[in-house]
């Protein structure tokens, strides 16, 4: 948990910086700093979580079935690589926001309130106590239904709200 804080707080701050200084740039009248900013916010889009949830839910869901060796490469190779890939685009999506609410634009923040970062959330969350639900038989076996449930409406519902 404490990595996961630390890599968030650096990608975070690293990333207001950038942000800072392409809005300080393009602030000064310089095209470059537009550039800047765009690719920056390219990237920053609540919905580009719900497809990473949907693979995150079905490696969860191999990992609830396959035995522990199956289980643990599932773990490395795919779930750990889209957990951290989860923090470092939250992190980026966080620090542009403070960057620019930083430079005065105050409405930025409410841009977290997008109830699709909690796809984001729910992906933290089910790492967290991953271990704990293969260790449980029944929880294993509720959670197998859960994450199968998950990943199909992550890919075939709409979420249009």
């Amino acid at each position: 948990m404490s990595k996961a804080l630390t890599t968030f707080a650096l990608v975070a701050v690293l990333t207001a910086l950038l942000m800072a200084l392409s809005l300080a740039v393009a602030r000064h009248g310089y095209p470059y700093g537009a550039i800047g900013v765009r690719r920056l916010d390219g990237i920053a889009d609540a919905g580009t979580f719900i497809p990473l949830a949907a693979v995150f839910f079905f490696s969860a869901l191999l990992m609830m079935i396959l035995p522990i060796r199956a289980a643990s490469i599932v773990l490395t190779h795919a779930a750990d690589a889209i957990f951290w890939t989860v923090i470092v685009l939250f992190a980026t999506i966080v620090g542009g926001l403070l960057a620019r609410w930083a430079f005065g634009q105050g409405s930025a923040m409410l841009a977290l309130l997008n109830w699709r970062f909690l796809f984001a959330v729910a992906i933290v969350g089910c790492h967290f106590v991953m271990n704990e639900l293969r260790r449980n038989v029944l929880l294993r076996s509720l959670f197998f239904v859960v994450f199968a449930a998950a990943t199909l409406a992550c890919l075939f519902w709409s979420f249009t709200l």
